[in-house]
């Protein structure tokens, strides 16, 4: 690439696309000034000043639900699921149908804070990179927030499981989501007990964590998503031992009078199966949560979990089919760094192969994406983000919606489509001022039409250039090059 491409592939690859700053900037620095001054600050992330303007820094403080804690967050979850019970008997409804009108009480503010806060982060952070990173690793250790009490807990799974560990050692964030509630409701962990374990009778009620048997949800996508990759050489019964050494990893349900009001995960002995184990070939005695800390320590560090996960990030920065080459030079920089994730992304910024000229605009923006750089190229400042969100789920990508394990795809053959097609275009026709406060005048298309004159082919110019001004605008948004990264 020459140095103004570079330049570009930077800005619409390691950010959600430019803002009008961004492209003042690059033209009073020029492309490669511009872009070591870029790269430095995006390698520092968070740590390196101010991320978020004091508007929007306001504004998240006063989203109350993001200071509470699990446990706060889990009893307000509760407590729907009580007063929809009350209700139910008291009119002799539907119980399904009270629940859901507490849930719209009191779960759907909480996830909608949590999503308003995603959104505005993602839109207005100068730390773009950390925000795409955070987006690969949530879709990396996807929850599902219509899954009973994950929808309370899922901003909170983002904050405390997620985000902190960006920079740090995959095994610290790979922990921090074996733990959170959020993961064990979702892959079923909670319930996971030891063979014929039977409970008190005092957990054998309507708890959500009540035991169930051995579940083996988690100990399959742990090993297949989360780390050795599904040809990562292991077998059923590896499966298996691996969901008996986590028996007994588990979440506190007592209610504030029994845990206080911290986080909920509690390794309960008594559900643990004690039994001895032979996991990927080896002995495993009985060491209680030991046993599953270990098991995180070998997964995390094995040269498949290094392979497997080199290969999606280089998919998700570089190519929908990456080089090789790259691959295995991520994957022996995870392996010699112990997982150091921030000389791990570093050697991807580094690598040749990602400035090679034929990754330039060659992957497909999916909906998250397109919308937010729809937004950050015409420096919108939204006020409701409900229209957004609406506007994801029908792009069939809401915000914490994706109900498998394995999230959302990251390749064109996932998004383009017709119908995709069709739905980003009629979102443009209903973005205007009220929605999302951006300036909509005739001027604007022929301003952008300039200042992303890189950006676009020389065909999206000439045909947009031919049109009205007051055209100029959707047309260019719409077009084929806007909707590549």
């Amino acid at each position: 690439m020459s140095a103004e491409e570079r330049a570009w592939h930077a800005l619409s690859r390691l950010s959600y696309g430019p803002r009008s700053a961004e492209l003042q900037d690059l033209q009073r620095l020029g492309p490669q000034a511009w872009l070591e001054q870029f790269l430095a600050s995006q390698l520092r992330g968070s740590a390196g000043g101010q991320v978020l303007p004091d508007a929007v820094l306001t504004r998240l403080q006063g989203l109350e639900t993001l200071g509470l804690s699990q446990a706060q967050l889990f009893d307000r979850y509760q407590e729907a699921r009580r007063l929809a019970r009350l209700q139910a008997a008291a009119s002799a409804g539907s119980a399904p149908a009270a629940e859901q009108a507490s849930r719209r009480e009191l779960v759907r503010p909480i996830l909608a804070q949590a999503a308003e806060q995603r959104l505005l982060r993602a839109l207005h952070s100068s730390a773009q990179l950390e925000e795409q990173l955070l987006e690969f690793w949530f879709n990396h250790f996807n929850v599902f927030a219509g899954k009973g009490p994950v929808a309370a807990l899922v901003g909170s799974y983002e904050r405390e499981a997620v985000r902190p560990h960006l920079w740090g050692r995959f095994r610290q964030m790979l922990g921090a989501t074996a733990k959170h509630p959020a993961m064990l409701f979702y892959l079923d962990n909670a319930q996971s007990v030891a063979p014929g374990f039977r409970p008190p009778a005092r957990l054998a009620d309507e708890q959500v964590a009540r035991p169930r048997g051995l579940n083996e949800n988690y100990a399959r996508e742990l090993m297949e998503l989360h780390t050795l990759g599904v040809d990562g050489g292991y077998s059923q019964a590896d499966v298996t031992e691996l969901a008996r050494m986590l028996t007994g990893w588990t979440v506190d349900v007592r209610g504030p009078q029994g845990r206080g009001t911290g986080e909920l995960f509690e390794f309960a002995a008594r559900r643990h199966d004690t039994g001895p184990k032979q996991w990927l070939g080896r002995p495993v005695t009985a060491r209680g949560q030991a046993e599953g800390e270990w098991a995180l320590d070998v997964l995390a560090s094995h040269p498949a979990t290094a392979r497997h996960l080199s290969r999606k990030l280089a998919q998700a920065f570089v190519a929908d089919e990456p080089p090789e080459a790259l691959v295995a030079e991520l994957s022996a920089k995870f392996l010699s760094s112990g997982g150091d994730l921030r000389a791990w992304v570093q050697t991807l910024l580094s690598s040749e192969h990602f400035w090679q000229r034929e990754h330039l605009h060659s992957k497909f923006k999916t909906p998250y994406q397109y919308l937010l750089s729809t937004l950050r190229v015409l420096d919108a400042q939204p006020q409701d983000v409900q229209p957004l969100l609406g506007a994801l789920a029908q792009a069939g990508m809401p915000l914490y919606g994706a109900a498998t394990p394995d999230g959302y795809k990251n390749v064109a053959s996932a998004w383009l489509n017709p119908e995709a097609l069709s739905q980003r275009i009629q979102w443009l026709s209903r973005l205007n001022e009220r929605t999302a406060g951006v300036d909509r005048s005739a001027r604007r298309g022929p301003v952008l039409l300039r200042s992303l004159g890189p950006w676009l082919g020389e065909a999206t110019r000439t045909v947009v250039a031919a049109e009205p001004a007051e055209m100029q605008l959707a047309l260019l948004l719409g077009s084929p090059d806007f909707m590549r990264r």
